[in-house]
């Protein structure tokens, strides 16, 4: 039996007679990192096919896979995704205690009923369907039986994107007959190791307070931290250090979020901490009316949270209805509870005059910004 492997590439230089990869998890962005190191492994020329999960039949990954290939050992067939659940359809685990028919290996049939309503003569399923005719753990049942019997002129690799039971029928397949490749999320302090590491695969290292400020101000979110650490590698030169100064520099995400933590310290009623944030967001060479424009624009978010929210809507709601990152509206969410639906609209009117009244230079900017933190939200 081959060995799991839980979030560490994949370091051999060709496949080990492995015939058959299940990659799952949480780990989207890992995941598929993972799937183009196994891509480039093998030397399948053009004999490379990918599906769709979703949108397959096991007929068509069958017959693909009994297929040979052309001038080279080997074909490269890849499953993206699983089709979807049905609605009703049990979990695994209870769909694994429940007894079924043998799954059948090869062309499925379906029965088209006459004019008259009687079951009509069995055709062959049309290759490439739009939705499999198979249920979600009929689907993964087959394809885990077809497993032990892939042919050795065939490498089959299945991605998931989401964490597979234990009781799953292909995990189990893929622990006898080939290798799991499992990518979870870093939690916690794991995260800034995983900076750490990104950085030194990129050539530079980075100083822990940086990888700190990464992480605080990103989380989890690795194919935007993957691309912050390219920018910063690119920025430092191969070799050299990122620091906490270039990542204030140049990572636009961690100024949005810096700014997000000056506008929580406003509705905090802190106003010590939002003049401190301001004033080195300031320092950095943050321009005013950007902040002002960045701050109004957070304002606003608040102000249709604030109103999606009454009408009982849900997170995820929230983030597709104003088109916003599901963990921006995570955090307007806990940040709208801070204010009254006046108190959000009288300090989006402040804003716009605050912004008035820079462009017209009435005032310095600083002293407009200091104002504005100051009687932020006092508006009843």
């Amino acid at each position: 039996m081959l060995a799991t492997i839980a979030g560490k590439w994949l370091s051999t230089s060709k496949f080990n007679n492995t015939m058959f990869y299940l990659l799952h998890g949480d780990d989207e962005f890992t995941c598929r990192e993972q799937l183009k190191k196994l891509r480039q492994q093998g030397d399948f020329a053009y004999n490379r096919d990918i599906f769709n999960g979703g949108e397959v039949d096991l007929a068509t990954i069958t017959a693909t896979c009994n297929t040979m290939p052309f001038l080279t050992d080997q074909r490269l067939v890849v499953v993206d995704g699983l089709p979807k659940k049905r609605r009703g359809e049990p979990t695994e685990s209870a769909a694994s205690n429940t007894p079924d028919a043998p799954p059948q290996i090869g062309a499925e049939t379906t029965t088209t009923p006459d004019a008259k309503g009687k079951g009509g003569k069995a055709k062959k399923a049309k290759k490439g369907a739009r939705g499999s005719t198979q249920s979600r753990a009929g689907f993964e049942k087959g394809l885990a039986a077809y497993v032990a019997q892939l042919p050795d002129t065939c490498v089959l690799i299945v991605l998931a994107d989401e964490e597979l039971d234990t009781n799953n029928a292909l995990l189990k397949a893929a622990g006898q007959f080939g290798t799991v490749v499992q990518c979870m999320l870093p939690k916690g302090a794991a995260i800034k190791s995983w900076i750490t590491r990104r950085a030194k695969g990129r050539g530079v290292t980075i100083t822990p307070e940086a990888a700190a400020l990464l992480a605080d101000f990103i989380g989890n979110q690795l194919r935007l931290l993957a691309n912050e650490l390219d920018k910063l590698a690119t920025y430092v030169g191969a070799g050299e250090t990122i620091t906490v100064e270039a990542v204030r520099m140049l990572s636009a995400q961690v100024q949005e979020a810096r700014i997000f933590d000056l506008t929580d310290a406003m509705a905090q009623r802190n106003t010590k901490r939002a003049l401190d944030i301001l004033h080195d967001l300031l320092a950095d060479g943050e321009p005013p009316l950007k902040l002002i424009s960045t701050i109004t624009t957070q304002v606003r978010s608040l102000l249709l949270v604030k109103e999606l929210s009454q009408q009982g809507k849900r997170s995820s709601e929230i983030a597709s209805t104003i088109g916003i990152a599901p963990f921006v509206a995570d955090k307007a969410l806990r940040q709208v509870g801070k204010f009254t639906p006046m108190q959000l609209e009288n300090a989006y009117r402040r804003l716009l005059a605050t912004d008035a009244a820079l462009k017209r230079s009435r005032m310095t900017p600083e002293m407009a910004l200091d104002l504005l933190v100051v009687n932020f939200g006092n508006d009843r």
